[in-house]
């Protein structure tokens, strides 16, 4: 008698539990908040976790680390079952990683219908499958498949105390609707959480952590400072790396002065702080003195006149110095006084469009235009132009000539100036090697700051040719004028030509076979209109034929622009070596979190440096060999076209350009590694 009582008290409880999925971490199930249903009757099911201590499992958004609950159900026909109703978690630090999930045991509930025609003496029989991620200081993955039958009779009937004890947990962590406003504001690597409202106090609010709905808003593991006043509390947050502005969703979970804690759902508002309100926040400000980022500006300025990006537009200048030769030196002087001129207003724009996009709270990088096909198109084919001009197909305002020394002399001062602009146009891919940290903390810092550093960097590139035009002695010892000069003028040719071939190398890899095909007939459309202007200013018989055609020629290739234009970029694959996994910033915590050694290498097609440092040494037998032992994860992110995951990354060591190699030891902060690899470099950051 007695064994059928104590199996009459059970039964309930068994029929609102599904089997058990069991391991020495866990025991999983599916339950019910009733042991009996009735048609049409709404209840609440849930994937019951049971954890050993130590260990826990995930919210929805699982921090650095770990995988959400993910459950799929099969139910009979007419019945249906909602999402998860997500418990407020609680947030785990294990070293450098932040987590955010719950301990011992936890139920994820969700709504269950029951179908109208269900008929009462049935079962209703609910199958579901269902994967876990469950950590301590390791993760390991977990997956059950489940079976619960309800019986369907007239009324329905509550399941048996523990299971509904069980759904209590989950009900005490329910988010609550905030009774508040609140907003979110960005300003430098910080944020600010404003919620302002009726019975916010000192009393009220003890303490207060935030749970980003979304991964990559915040740095999950970063403090959140907290100040409390009358109706208002402020907190400061780190941003990620992968932040992006715009609107926000997330929990507030608010323990007040008895203990209570409790999670509160807020929908966040996009704000503006004072530069004072986030300075607490901004746990990265520029760290380099403004003299110290000047004189790196500089530096790096004289040193791109080495890079194999400037060199094509030297090549330009060195020519229009030979046609120099034997003129006054006042001419001289001044060809150099308009290509400084140049490099420094390409320079200022160029900061001034960066800090532009910024303020509007968009985020690019150095050397951002080469991230659109039609500006590397338009730079190939303006190459494949110059090189047709060096080589004498046509003649720039050849027709001008003889109307005056005057405006020649104006011509030629409006080409030096047109030179330095190009100068920094190209060579913005070879920057960031010797000036990435000056450039990441100009970004960051005032405008002024800005403005100042970007006009050392021009003033550094033009230094060279300013000073030989400054100079007498150097004048003097410019050789004569002779047949000497028309050979280097041709000879000079080739490097445009090496470069609009380069160009279209990157174009290829941007926008695919459908871009290179535009780019290719822009080339050919180009070389008929140079062809054309030459035999017009050759005084053919009806010069307006080769005009008009030539007019004609432009148009298409204005044509072609607009098609550029609208093109959509592909992902490049050359960029991706057989050992390289693609970047991804929720790979890149899940390995530090699991331990693993990791390499992250940025790098785009139109990164000279970047190709070279590839091919002599992170190809290298030496430095795989290395990676391999040591069991090194290689991440590759490729910014040849615009990805705000890969600028949020930079950005996040104030750097906006490449190349770009961090080293993540086991357990420790990133190691950056310097822009020029050698073998040596790279094998003894990772042996370390």
């Amino acid at each position: 008698m007695t064994a059928v009582l104590l199996v009459a008290t059970l039964l309930p409880a068994l029929a609102a539990e599904s089997n058990l999925q069991q391991s020495p971490r866990t025991t999983v199930s599916l339950v019910s908040d009733h042991a009996a249903v009735s048609p049409g009757q709404t209840l609440r099911i849930g994937l019951r976790q049971r954890l050993a201590p130590h260990w826990h499992t995930y919210w929805k958004n699982p921090g650095d680390a770990g995988s959400p609950p993910n459950i799929a159900f099969t139910l009979p026909q007419g019945a249906t079952v909602g999402a998860i109703d997500w418990p407020g978690p609680d947030r785990f630090i294990i070293g450098p990683v932040a987590s955010y999930g719950y301990e011992n045991e936890i139920v994820f509930p969700m709504r269950l219908t029951v179908p109208q025609d269900a008929r009462p003496g049935s079962q209703l029989v609910i199958e579901s499958s269902g994967d876990w991620v469950v950590c301590e200081k390791e993760c390991i993955p977990e997956e059950g498949k489940f079976r619960l039958s309800l019986p369907v009779e007239a009324s329905p009937r509550p399941a048996a105390a523990e299971i509904r004890a069980a759904f209590s947990i989950a009900d005490a962590r329910r988010p609550q609707a905030a009774p508040w406003k609140a907003s979110l504001a960005a300003g430098g690597s910080g944020l600010q959480l404003l919620v302002k409202g009726e019975g916010i106090t000192s009393q009220s609010v003890r303490s207060a952590l935030f749970f980003p709905e979304r991964w990559g808003l915040i740095d999950h593991v970063a403090p959140q400072s907290l100040e409390v006043g009358q109706g208002e509390l402020s907190m400061k947050l780190q941003k990620a790396q992968g932040y992006a502005p715009g609107p926000a969703k997330g929990l507030l979970a608010i323990t007040d002065g008895g203990g209570r804690k409790r999670w509160f759902a807020l929908e966040l508002a996009p704000a503006t702080a004072s530069a004072g309100e986030l300075a607490a926040a901004d746990a990265k400000p520029a760290s380099l003195p403004l003299w110290q980022m000047a004189v790196f500006a500089f530096i790096g300025g004289l040193i791109l006149n080495l890079m194999p990006c400037v060199f094509p537009v030297l090549a330009i200048k060195a020519t229009a110095f030979a046609g120099m030769s034997g003129s006054d030196r006042r001419e001289v002087r001044l060809s150099a006084v308009f290509y400084t001129l140049g490099v420094l207003a390409a320079f200022m724009a160029l900061a001034i469009g960066l800090l532009a996009v910024r303020a509007g709270g968009g985020a690019v990088g150095w050397g951002f235009q080469f991230q659109s096909p039609l500006f590397v198109a338009s730079m190939c084919w303006l190459m494949l132009a110059i090189g047709l001009n060096l080589s004498g197909v046509f003649e720039v305002g050849s027709s001008l000539a003889g109307t005056g020394q005057q405006l020649a002399e104006r011509k030629g001062h409006a080409g030096s100036f047109f030179t330095g602009l190009l100068a920094v146009v190209v060579a913005t891919p070879c920057t960031a090697p010797f000036m990435g940290a000056a450039i990441g903390s100009a970004l960051v810092a005032p405008a002024y700051v800005s403005l100042v550093v970007f006009a050392m960097m021009g003033l550094g590139l033009a230094l060279p040719f300013l000073l030989l035009g400054l100079f007498p002695a150097v004048a003097r010892r410019l050789p004569r004028p002779g047949m000497w000069m028309v050979t280097l003028r041709q000879a000079m040719a080739f490097p445009m030509y090496a470069t609009a071939a380069w160009l279209l190398w990157v174009l290829a890899q941007q926008a695919g076979e459908a871009g290179l095909r535009t780019a290719l007939a822009g080339a050919v459309l180009v070389g008929l209109v140079g062809w054309l202007v030459g035999l017009g200013q050759q005084g053919v018989k009806k010069p307006w034929w080769p005009r008009g055609f030539a007019v004609l020629g432009m148009a298409g290739l204005f044509g072609l622009m607009a098609v550029l234009h609208t093109t959509e970029p592909v992902a490049p694959s050359s960029q991706q070596a057989t050992n390289a996994e693609p970047y991804s910033a929720e790979r890149l915590a899940s390995l530090r979190a699991a331990g693993k050694p990791v390499f992250v290498n940025m790098t785009a097609a139109w990164c000279i440096t970047c190709l070279v440092n590839e091919r002599t040494t992170l190809s290298t037998a030496a430095v795989q060999q290395a990676m391999q032992a040591q069991e090194v994860v290689y991440m590759k992110g490729d910014w040849t076209n615009r990805d705000p995951a890969i600028t949020a990354f930079l950005q996040s060591f104030q750097r906006d350009g490449l190349p770009f190699y961090a080293f993540y030891p086991p357990g420790k902060e990133a190691v950056v590694l310097p822009p020029v690899l050698t073998q040596a470099i790279v094998t003894e950051a990772i042996e370390q």
